[in-house]
């Protein structure tokens, strides 16, 4: 399907992007550097969200429970507490 008619990108070309860039690809302005072209119009900005969102959403659902880049809700509250400082007389 034809995502940005300006380019003439479809949303393969977007996955592709995706999964060829050496660095993580977030948002649409990422996408058209990395397909070497620009936004003209806009409209598809939305479009090219939602397959990055959808294809993060299918990477972190194939990403098994044994994989280092997986954060557990136990990781996400321990980057969050805030440290305890060490001041003389603390425990801990």
């Amino acid at each position: 399907m034809i995502v940005c008619s300006c380019n003439v990108l479809s949303d393969h070309d977007v996955r592709h992007a995706m999964n060829t860039a050496d660095d993580a690809l977030r948002n649409a302005k990422q996408i058209y550097d990395c397909l070497g072209c620009s936004a003209e119009c806009g409209r598809c900005a939305r479009t090219i969200r939602t397959i990055i969102e959808e294809a993060y959403r299918e990477f972190a659902l194939a990403c098994q429970a044994d994989c280092p880049h997986r954060r557990t809700k136990d990781d996400a509250q321990d980057e969050l507490a805030p440290a305890t400082p060490n001041f003389p007389g603390n425990v801990g």
